[in-house]
């Protein structure tokens, strides 16, 4: 095994015998607002903050707040981290209802993300699949599991009733009255009965996995505290590393946020008044606790390879250390953590420097997260001396602090991130600790999900998870991404589940009618609350969001857009009203459809009840047109465009990592580290300015929206684009391949970036070109200019009501002032010289000649060039030639829209950030034109 470790002699890392690597290829749990895995990665992916009040389903803050920390037998805190209720079905387990009362949360909710983990890894039976055969003698359970579980509060409570009874005889209650107030009280606790032990104690959670899953291996829990999940995955590794195991289910479970636990962590004191964990923020001010399970399937890497597993990653190393001795026995200590840290890297062979994504304890208490980012700073510091490239963070901003499940937490989500190649961000920072000097550190905070690119050194992606316990327990697994040593089907989209698109068509409005009555019954019936019992749309059940999905599926199988009459409808499975709303809303039309006369003319449909702020939208007759792909062109970019997309579609980050590859650096300046000052902030706009960096970022969030497009199999008949969207809208004709978009884009963008230079040279260091908007009627903008006889040209013609003007600053200025005083509105653009222009003629030299080296196609659906405003030619060589001229012609775009409605076409779809070419469309064809974008985010912008 070759090893990346630093040879430099001021790394102290001590040798740890290698472990064979462990393969993580199944995952369940159920957390915060987060009744599966996928949940739980959608809200962490989202930046989705779970720490709410306490829940009805729990304990009443009324009863124990106070906002005295000082105050005895009470807390100042009154938020946290919540299961919600879950649905569960003993039969399902093969226990009695009977025993449910005597048996632990834990234990059963434990059984429910145990088989949850084992079908993710396609070892348990679910519908359509009976699971894969496995050595079931050798599959352990090694779970994390602190101290008593919470039915030891209740039960033990009950035993003080010596005490109740002598403080009621000695207030002189009578015996019949002592009597009825111990009976009221008893009954408000659970009763003591023949499956009361084995319910409370922790290690029964292991047992009943293996007991009801048929598992014949190990099983046990562990605690080490706060650090128990990973302490229970550092056991579960040995086993399956040493063949003692062939596979193990492995994680934390807590389920115990009851008043008990919440007066444990006020009186340490840790708990933060606000109730939210700010992990190494400036205001942090204590942590906030919260309740999770989290289990993974571990075999290993050799096996699940073997054995043709999902791996979601690869687990390196697991360090392991124990503070010694030290000031306090629930102290951190940097030092006792570093150990940890060393022994990881150590026997993963991988260097500190190489890891890109730290899970951090992270806790949100000051001396916690001091002590740890004083541990990391000097382990990775080690490894290398300067540079910060490691994003820092902890699950529990969002979710709490969940105890013996937080290593499990942080675990999955490190895994998942390298699963998805992205970097979750962590929530309520405002600025990091200055203490911690975060800012000369190899760290920062990342705030926001972004794409994780792949690493320049060319290894895999590499992330690193740590959790400590009292009692001086520390643990840090290092993860590394997988990657399959032959080629693999497509990885499938982060998809979450959350939102389902349903679709209906038929010959008739009857017809459609009949389609749609099944839906608005499903969709109007209500499930039984979990806490009251009662009817109730406000949540809804896992295997109804699975029917809902599954019908939806089936609708979109025997859809056609052919059919006279259609409806299509947006499920957004979290919000049960909305669905309630939408059955009302369904059942209206189903019988507005109905009375319409049988010879109803489809064009006057309008008139029935549908409001598309439902989601409800209705199509008839036929498609008003073709359908036409637009690609707007510098000036639309923004940093951050297309982030969402990017973390959720593998098409996506593929087009990201090839303009990555191409530009080095373009990542951080597209995707740049969270900033906290307005100043910063600007800064960080302004470095994808420079057009040699923003046209190859605007072509490389085209090809990911075009690649998702593609996935989606939207059909288009033609493309165009604006000024540099002409080289995107050529790659959707098939002209041209993912790397010789990226190729002309970066020519493209450099040939600019120098002609704009030599402009500013020649103009005795001064701008010597610029661009001018004006909203003005075309026609009157041409006369203007020849009237004054002003020497600039109309390089954008973009609509009928709006040009932008081009060339030298001083002839700019004076178009300015003679705008003025037509009073049309004209505003300076941010451009570093004339585009479009004789000013820039130059730069159709050098960028045809790169042109030259690329390999153009015929386009396969035509592509409506600015020059011309007609379709580009099929010769390469000619296409060359008008890609290089394109720079210093005008752009004709609102000819290139009229000639795409004049060959039928009517549906524009803009392919990139923001909504400029759609308004420009609009402006220019009216309400004859339906236009889409893809990202309207509403921000205004002038593309060139």
């Amino acid at each position: 095994m070759t090893s990346d470790m630093p040879t430099s002699p001021q790394s102290p890392l001590t040798a740890e015998s290698p472990m064979h690597p462990i393969a993580i290829i199944g995952m369940g749990g159920l957390f915060p607002k987060a009744l599966n895995i996928r949940d739980f990665w959608r809200n962490v992916r989202n930046g989705v903050d779970t720490i709410t009040e306490i829940p009805a389903t729990h304990w009443r803050a009324g009863d124990y707040f106070n906002p005295d920390p000082s105050a005895p037998d009470m807390t100042y805190s009154r938020r946290g981290g919540f299961l919600s209720p879950y649905p569960f079905d003993p039969l399902e387990f093969g226990i009695p209802p009977n025993v449910l009362e005597a048996t632990d949360t834990s234990q059963l909710l434990g059984l429910v993300a145990a088989r949850a983990a084992l079908m993710d890894a396609g070892y348990a039976s679910q519908p359509g699949s009976p699971g894969k055969p496995f050595n079931r003698d050798k599959a352990s359970v090694i779970l994390g599991v602190t101290g008593a579980l919470e039915l030891v509060i209740p039960l033990g409570a009950r035993l003080s009733h010596p005490l109740w009874r002598k403080s009621l005889e000695k207030e002189g209650v009578t015996e019949a009255q002592t009597e009825a107030v111990m009976r009221r009280i008893s009954e408000g606790m659970v009763a003591w009965q023949e499956n009361s032990f084995p319910g409370l104690l922790g290690n029964v959670v292991a047992g009943r996995i293996a007991n009801r899953l048929d598992l014949g291996g190990t099983n046990c829990v562990v605690d080490a505290a706060c650090g128990s999940s990973l302490s229970a995955t550092h056991l579960a590794m040995l086993e399956v590393s040493s063949g003692k195991a062939e596979m193990a289910i492995t994680g934390g479970v807590d389920t115990f946020n009851d008043i008990f636990m919440f007066m444990c962590f006020s009186k340490t004191p840790a708990l933060s008044p606000s109730g939210d964990a700010r992990p190494f923020d400036a205001t942090a001010d204590g942590t906030s606790i919260g309740e999770g399970i989290g289990m993974v399937v571990l075999k290993r890497l050799d096996a699940a390879e073997r054995d043709n597993d999902r791996i979601y990653a690869v687990i390196k190393g697991l360090g392991t250390s124990s503070d010694g001795r030290f000031k306090s026995i629930y102290a951190p200590r940097s030092d006792g953590q570093a150990k940890a840290l060393r022994a990881a890297y150590s026997q993963a062979g991988i260097s500190p420097s190489t890891i890109e994504l730290l899970e951090a304890h992270g806790t949100g208490t000051k001396a916690g997260d001091l002590a740890e980012f004083g541990a990391l700073k000097d382990v990775y510091r080690e490894a290398k001396a300067e540079g910060r490239w490691c994003a820092i963070g902890s699950v529990k901003s969002q979710i709490g602090h969940t105890k013996s499940a937080a290593g499990s937490a942080g675990l999955i989500k490190a895994a998942l991130a390298l699963h998805h190649q992205v970097l979750p961000p962590t929530l309520k920072i405002t600025a990091p600790n200055p203490k911690m000097e975060m800012e000369s550190s190899p760290f920062y905070l990342n705030t926001e999900a972004r794409p994780w690119p792949a690493p320049a050194a060319g290894h895999p992606r590499r992330a690193a998870v740590s959790a400590f316990g009292f009692g001086g327990s520390n643990f840090h697994a290092v993860l590394e991404e997988y990657v399959p040593a032959q080629a693999v089907a497509k990885p499938e989209p982060a998809w979450d589940g959350s939102v389902e698109i349903a679709t209906l068509s038929a010959a008739t409005a009857a017809e459609l009618a009949v389609a749609i009555e099944p839906w608005a019954k499903f969709l109007s019936e209500a499930e039984p609350d979990p806490v009251t019992r009662t009817p109730s749309h406000a949540t809804i059940s896992p295997s109804r969001m699975a029917e809902i999905s599954r019908r939806a599926w089936e609708s979109r199988q025997s859809f056609s857009n052919a059919a006279p009459w259609r409806c299509v409808f947006v499920l957004r499975l979290l919000e049960g009203e909305s669905l309630a709303k939408q059955a009302t809303q369904l059942k209206g039309l189903s019988v507005s459809l109905r009375a319409l006369p049988a010879a109803q003319d489809v064009a006057r449909v309008q008139l029935l009840p549908v409001d598309p702020s439902s989601g409800i939208y209705l199509g008839t007759g036929n498609v008003p047109g073709k359908v036409a792909l637009l690609f707007p062109g510098q000036g639309s970019q923004y940093t951050g465009m297309g982030r969402e997309l990017s973390t959720i579609f593998p098409e996506f980050r593929e087009a990201l990592e090839a303009a990555f590859a191409k530009v080095p650096g373009l990542h951080g300046k597209l995707y740049p580290e969270p900033a906290y000052t307005e100043e910063d902030k600007r800064r960080a706009a302004a470095s994808l300015t420079p057009t040699d960096i923003a046209q190859p970022a605007l072509a490389a969030v085209s090809l990911g929206w075009l690649n998702v497009l593609n996935r989606f199999a939207v059909p288009f008949e033609a493309v165009a684009g604006h000024s540099f969207g002409e080289l995107p809208a050529l790659t959707a004709a098939g002209a041209l391949d993912a790397a010789g978009l990226m190729a002309a884009a970066a020519a493209r963008g450099k040939a600019m970036a120098d002609a704009a230079e030599a402009s500013i040279s020649s103009g005795s260091g001064s701008k010597a070109g610029a661009m001018l908007a004006v909203r003005a009627p075309l026609q009157e903008l041409d006369a203007m200019l020849e009237s004054e006889k002003i020497p600039v040209i109309l390089a954008n013609r973009n609509s009928p009501r709006q040009g932008v003007l081009s060339g030298p600053a001083d002839a700019i200025a004076l178009a300015e002032a003679a705008c003025a005083k037509r009073g049309w509105t004209a505003r300076r653009l941010e451009v570093a010289a004339a585009f479009h222009s004789p000013e820039v003629a130059e730069a159709a030299t050098p960028f045809g000649e790169a042109l030259g080296k690329i390999s153009f196609g015929a386009p396969k659906v035509p592509v409506i060039a600015n020059t011309t405003a007609s379709g580009y030619p099929s010769e390469s060589g000619e296409i060359s030639q008008l890609l290089a001229n394109q720079l210093a012609k005008p752009v004709r775009f609102t000819e290139s829209v009229q000639h795409l409605a004049e060959s039928g076409h009517a549906v524009f779809i803009e392919v990139g950030p923001k909504a400029v070419l759609s308004g420009l469309v609009r402006d220019t064809l009216g309400n004859s034109a339906r236009t889409i974008s893809l990202n309207a985010s509403g921000a205004k912008g002038c593309s060139f």
